[in-house]
């Protein structure tokens, strides 16, 4: 990824200017006359992008893109499309600016006006940015103090749309807002480690407002519960949510977005207030295909569903904290029949982990019958630490169910 442009023009200015295939030297090869055609062009070197896979798919943009002229700026766009880490853009740098110490990169002097100028040559041109996928050679703090000061106006990768961050230091988070960008719709927060404070609270809460139109956010961290949710409410556009435990207020914020597909999230310790109860019982998740939920008991989740009426094709239920799950569990799988519209539901897994000790009883085929309504039903996996007896002709009924 360290070629640099040779040219001003790329192949996409000169589509744009009106160059078409009746511009072509007729004296040329009709091979040679195909490739100058931009659609195809941007069409092969796609399928190069997306069916190759690194190092291979990079080399290979790398030698479309010293061809020839006319190859350089598409193969460029793609070679830095999607991006792992930072470490490729600063590798691009003259190599007196940076060095590698331990596996780490670190600067060796100031970054120079010319040095910024080889930085942009390339940072519009990325559109995903990954710091945590396995691999990713690491940069110390005094690279991200350097790159929070350039000397052009933020976002630092002006036309990124997909950002998955786990710089998860207190020293390091804060400059996330270095990649904030209008056009972000995919955000991901992996920071297990963290401890959230005023600094990183008030980071978070500002995100939305820099990025308003994210339809997938995930976060992966022991955030309290009112960091996320005050996020969660500032966003309208929401298609996929994976987060921890959230409010009262951002379960009933999702609920009434037309256009949340999927949903995983960890309900509150208490019940669910007989006020939200209510304000559920009216049409809820309209669009949901997916639905993921964990809490501690089964008590928590009989009060969340009580009033709700939903479609999804998948749910996935997990109970951390349960006692004397055989005698609650038949209760549970009439609800999810209840509350489940009948057509839609294709899939169910139920994950219950009971603390009671010793043998809590045994269950049998008769428990599951209420699913048999759901005629779709495709898929249950059950993994629950009671015993199941089931006969031939328990089984056999499940099975033409």
């Amino acid at each position: 990824m360290e070629a640099k442009e040779t040219v001003e023009t790329s192949s996409h200015q000169r589509a744009h200017s009106g160059q078409r295939g009746s511009d072509t030297p007729t004296s040329l090869p009709a091979s040679t006359r195909c490739m100058i055609i931009f659609d195809l062009q941007w069409k092969i070197f796609q399928l190069v992008h997306d069916t190759s896979m690194d190092p291979s798919r990079n080399k290979t943009l790398l030698t479309l893109a010293l061809t020839c002229k006319s190859f350089t700026g598409l193969a460029l766009d793609l070679l830095w499309q999607d991006l792992c880490g930072l470490a490729p853009l600063i590798k691009c740098l003259p190599q007196s600016l940076w060095k590698d110490v331990k596996g780490k990169l670190e600067f060796q002097r100031i970054m120079t006006f010319d040095d910024w100028c080889i930085f942009r040559k390339y940072n519009h041109r990325v559109h995903s940015l990954n710091t945590s996928v396995d691999g990713v050679i690491p940069i110390n703090t005094g690279i991200w103090r350097t790159l929070s000061c350039p000397p052009f106006s933020l976002p630092l990768l002006p036309n990124l749309m997909s950002l998955i961050w786990s710089e998860a230091t207190s020293e390091t988070f804060p400059y996330i807002r270095l990649f904030i960008t209008q056009k972000l719709t995919t955000l991901s927060i992996i920071s297990e480690e963290l401890t959230f404070g005023l600094s990183e609270q008030s980071i978070l809460s500002s995100i939305p407002m820099l990025c308003p139109s994210v339809s997938n956010f995930s976060v992966h961290s022991d955030m309290k519960s009112e960091d996320i949710s005050t996020a969660l409410q500032c966003w309208s556009h929401l298609s996929s949510v994976s987060t921890g435990k959230i409010s009262e207020a951002a379960i009933l914020h999702l609920s009434n977005l037309p256009s949340l597909q999927f949903l995983k999230f960890h309900l509150p310790s208490l019940p669910i207030s007989t006020n939200m109860r209510k304000l559920l019982q009216h049409p809820a998740f309209h669009a949901l295909q997916e639905l993921d939920i964990e809490c501690d008991t089964l008590e928590l989740l009989d009060a969340f569903l009580e009033t709700l009426s939903i479609a999804p094709e998948v749910l996935s239920v997990t109970i951390t904290f349960q006692a004397h799950t055989a005698r609650h569990l038949p209760a549970l799988i009439s609800r999810i029949s209840n509350v489940c519209a009948h057509a839609s539901l294709q899939q169910v897994q139920l994950t219950i982990v009971d603390v009671t000790v010793g043998n809590d009883g045994i269950i049998g085929a008769a428990v599951f019958r209420p699913l048999y309504a759901n005629r779709n039903l495709r898929k249950f996996d059950f993994d629950v630490d009671i015993f199941a007896q089931l006969d031939d002709a328990g089984l056999l009924q499940m099975a033409k169910a």
